[in-house]
Formats: C-alpha cells, structure tokens, sequence
C-alpha cells in the first residue's frame, strides 16, 4: 500500500498558471514571477507598451479642466 505525498512529507512545490499562456509554473525560485518565462515576460510587457491594455473610465482625468 502507497502513502499519499502529505503522509510522506513530501514538500510539493506550488504552482499557479502564467498569466501570459496558462502554463503550470513553481512560485519558488521562478526569476520570471509571475511568467512562466522571459519571453512571456516580454510578450506582455510589449502589450503594455502597445496600449493593448486599458482601464475602462467614463471620462479622461482632468477633462473639465481643459478648455473647450
């Protein structure tokens, strides 16, 4: 009869999906936190740089103090 990883003390380690493509990836010792890798790293700061990414608002900030 086998025992479970908690009966054995087994430490597994956590994971958590790349917010970039979903991949399973180890919080600890990950130098890309929270990217599963550099390159979706870079895919997503090149998304923020495009824009492609936005806060919905009903008006722009300070848009009554310029002048009409």
């Amino acid at each position: 009869m086998t025992q479970s990883a908690h009966q054995k003390n087994v430490m597994i380690p956590k994971t958590y999906p790349c917010p970039r493509c979903q991949t399973r990836t180890p919080w600890q010792d990950n130098p890309n936190k929270p990217f599963c890798s550099a390159r979706c790293k870079l895919i997503d700061l090149g998304a923020w740089a495009n824009e492609d990414y936005k806060v919905a608002a009903e008006e722009t900030p300070f848009s009554g103090e310029l002048p009409e």
